[in-house]
Formats: structure tokens, C-alpha cells, sequence
């Protein structure tokens, strides 16, 4: 009896022997599969997020809170957009008063130039007229030299005159000396009676010279005055509307020295 409960007890340590290493080996089995499987890497879909009816509610509560606040801003826009048309005319005013100022600056500017090329041209109409007048004085002073040269050619030309001058010299045909003197007078009288023809038409056309260029200066010294009487009566008025723009002062044309 004792030797064949041993060799039960034998076989029975064996078999649990045997299949505590099998089990053993079959752990060891699996956990080199799973390494395998976890060293090669697998592609899997992400998984899509699909929002609950709770975040759907919110989602919603919200998008209605910012309608609201856009309403709310909107509203609180609105006084500020009604009060717009008072500042548009404030400032609508005030740009046109500076409009109106630059305008003024500018006219006068023009005014001041167009003034300043008046003056001008009347300093140099009245140096022209200067000028024609002393040419006119240089010629009426050659007429005069002239006239009293042709007056005493006249003087000369007498019979008597002739024969007194040839009476000096000796000759026996005092009749051919006499002819000769008449003829020297007669060509000098030609020739001096010509600068006279000259000098009347350079007189002529000095006269019409200087009655235009009198004109002229006559026709811009109204203007110039009727420029300052203008300006006068521009700053005048606007000075009874409360305006405070001054006329640009100017230079005056000095007084001709000749007589009109």
C-alpha cells in the first residue's frame, strides 16, 4: 500500500509538473506574439468626435447670446448714428468757411499778381514814353538847326546876295561864277530841305508813338486805380459781415513828369 500511494503521489507531482511547464511555455508563446504584434505599426481611422445634445444645446445658447450682443451693440449704434447729421453739418460749415477763406486768399493772390504785372507794364509804358519824348526833342532840335540853315540858304540864293559873295574875285566872266554860286545854294537848299522831309515824318510817327503810349499808360492807371477801389470796397464789406481780410497793400505808380 505505501509503495502504490507513492507512486501515485509520483505520477500526480509529475502531471502538475508537467503542465505548470506547459502553461509556462504557453505564457511565453503568447507574450512573443504580442511583442511582434506591437513592433509592426497599424494605421487606424481616428475615431470622429460626434457631439452629444448637450454640446449642440450649448453651441446653440451661445450663437443666440452673440445675436443678442450684436442687437444690443447695434442699438446702443444707433444715438450715435442719429447724432451724426449735427456734427456732418458742423463740419460741413467749417469746411466751407475754409474754402471760402482759401478762395479769398487765392483771389487776391491773382489779384496781387495781376496788380504786380499792371505795374509793370505801366513802368514800362511811361520809360517808352520818356524815351519817345526825348527822341522827340532830339529831332525838333535838328528841325530847328535846319530850318535856320535853309533859312539862310533862301538869304543866299538873292541876286544881289550871289553877287556881292562873287564880287571878291577876280575873273572876266563873273556871269559863270555867279551861276556856279547859285547852283552850290541850290543843291545845299535840296539837300538840307530833305533831312527837313525826314525829320517830319520821324516828328509824325514820334507823335503817334507817344499819343499810344500816353494812352496806354492812362488806360492802366484806371485800371490799377479801379483794382484799389474794388479791393476797398471788398474789404469794406466784408468787414461789415464780420469778415477781418485786409486789401493787399500795393505800390502806387509814381506821377508822370511830362504833361498828358
Amino acid at each position: 500500500m505505501p509503495r502504490h500511494f507513492m507512486r501515485k503521489l509520483l505520477t500526480a507531482v509529475l502531471a502538475l509538473v508537467l503542465m505548470v511547464g506547459f502553461l509556462l511555455v504557453d505564457s511565453n508563446a503568447q507574450k512573443r506574439r504580442r511583442r511582434r504584434r506591437a513592433s509592426a505599426p497599424r494605421i487606424e481611422n481616428p475615431a470622429i468626435y460626434q457631439p452629444s445634445t448637450s454640446d449642440n444645446t450649448n453651441s446653440a445658447g451661445d450663437t443666440g447670446n452673440a445675436g443678442d450682443t450684436n442687437a444690443i451693440d447695434n442699438r446702443t449704434a444707433r444715438p450715435a448714428n442719429e447724432q451724426d447729421p449735427e456734427t456732418m453739418k458742423k463740419t460741413i460749415h467749417i469746411l466751407s468757411t475754409q474754402v471760402d477763406k482759401l478762395t479769398d486768399k487765392l483771389t487776391q493772390m491773382e489779384e496781387s499778381q495781376r496788380s504786380l504785372v499792371d505795374l509793370e507794364r505801366l513802368s514800362r509804358a511811361e520809360t517808352r514814353s520818356t524815351a519817345l519824348r526825348a527822341e522827340l526833342r532830339d529831332v525838333q532840335a535838328k528841325e530847328t538847326d535846319l530850318q535856320a540853315k535853309a533859312e539862310q540858304l533862301d538869304y543866299d540864293l538873292k541876286p544881289e546876295n550871289i553877287e556881292r559873295s562873287t564880287s571878291g574875285y577876280g575873273t572876266t566872266h563873273p556871269e559863270e561864277l555867279r551861276e556856279q554860286r547859285r547852283r552850290q545854294l541850290e543843291s545845299e537848299k535840296q539837300r538840307v530841305q530833305k533831312q527837313l522831309d525826314q525829320l517830319a515824318i520821324s516828328h509824325s510817327r514820334l507823335d503817334e508813338a507817344i499819343a499810344t503810349s500816353d494812352a496806354e499808360v492812362d488806360r492802366l492807371r484806371k485800371k490799377l486805380d479801379a483794382a484799389d477801389e474794388a479791393a476797398i470796397e471788398n474789404a469794406k464789406t466784408k468787414g461789415q459781415a464780420g469778415g477781418t481780410i485786409a486789401p493787399v497793400p500795393r505800390a502806387t505808380p509814381t506821377p508822370s513828369p511830362y504833361p498828358q
